[in-house]
């Protein structure tokens, strides 16, 4: 365990050192990346996806994967919109409802995918299609908004720390919740749980841990932090849509591969996850400046991708080898 914690620690420090060269790169590109509207702007757009690669890198560790946060979200944004918009409701039990939702979305694929035994990346590929497609059906393709200032508050206040910086207010529930999960996957017995089921989930049932239990509570808190994030973007951009979250189970994916998270399952941590949704994040933002189109952005997302499952892979067989000898 010490020498795997050497090693994560040494792939954490490699992810700062390209995060720095990220930064350089990216100001080549732009002036603009480097200032301070710019640096300060940036986590109002990373908090979306870093939440969501909170709760992906549990299903990641546990050997499963999630293609269908990014539906979710959408399902989630329009359940707000229909039950604020449409149905009058007060906002907090919208809020409240549209977490539901994203809670009952993830828990439906963990029940398909424990019970019935079929591959998560089927069912969540299926799902991925179907919550998406029950979303535009819903909303008629229809946006929603003119929602309340206290909401609107969520996604578009500020903390002041001086009179130049000011802190997006949705960092502070991204920190919360990234200090909840390093905490449940260290320190506790069910991250070990969590552990011991990526690396062999027929040894871990054999260890007397209820797998399928563990597996249904990953998938749900992947769907309903899917839903918390749809909240936070809808109050961001103070418009709920069918279209919310396109492309965010690719950039969540390659985040946490990108930071160490093995996609077979048994290894990573939060921190490297959240390093690599920030390199992403990063990146993107600095095409975005220098004027490279969402095609090629898109593009450069799944060269990252492939970039990450092969120096994954490599890791892994060096491993092995160690292992061996």
């Amino acid at each position: 365990m010490r020498a795997l914690g050497t090693v994560w620690r040494r792939h954490e420090f490699a992810l700062v050192l390209l995060l720095a060269l990220t930064f350089v790169v990216m100001s080549r590109l732009s002036p603009d990346f480097l200032t301070a509207r710019n640096l300060l702007t940036m986590p109002r757009f990373f908090v979306e996806p870093g939440l969501i690669a909170l709760a992906m890198a549990l299903v990641i560790i546990t050997g499963g994967i999630d293609l269908s946060v990014g539906s979710i979200m959408a399902l989630s944004a329009v359940v707000l919109g229909i039950m604020w918009g449409r149905l009058g409701m007060p906002i907090g039990l919208a809020v409240a409802a549209a977490l539901l939702t994203g809670a009952v979305a993830g828990l439906l694929n963990g029940i398909i995918i424990t019970r019935l035994g079929v591959p998560p990346l089927m069912v969540t590929l299926a799902t991925m299609a179907s919550y998406r497609g029950v979303a535009v059906g819903l909303s008629r393709a229809q946006p929603v908004s003119d929602f309340p200032p206290g909401f609107l508050a969520i996604g578009n206040s500020y903390l002041r720390v001086s009179p130049s910086v000011e802190i997006p207010a949705q960092l502070f529930i991204f920190v919360a919740l990234a200090v909840v999960a390093g905490v449940l996957l260290w320190r506790t017995v069910l991250g070990r749980h969590l552990y011991a089921i990526g690396h062999n989930a027929v040894a871990a049932q054999y260890a007397g841990i209820d797998v399928e239990q563990v597996k249904l509570g990953v998938y749900a808190a992947s769907g309903l932090v899917s839903a918390l994030a749809a909240v936070i973007a809808v109050s961001r951009v103070a418009t709920a849509k069918a279209d919310a979250g396109l492309g965010m189970e690719l950039l969540v994916i390659t985040g946490c591969v990108l930071g160490g998270i093995d996609i077979f399952g048994g290894r990573g941590t939060i921190l490297g996850a959240v390093l690599g949704v920030l390199i992403i994040n990063a990146v993107g933002n600095g095409l975005q400046l220098a004027d490279v189109g969402t095609e090629m952005r898109m593009v450069v997302t799944g060269i990252l991708l492939i970039v990450a499952v092969i120096l994954g892979q490599l890791g892994r067989r060096g491993r092995s080898g160690e292992a061996a000898e």
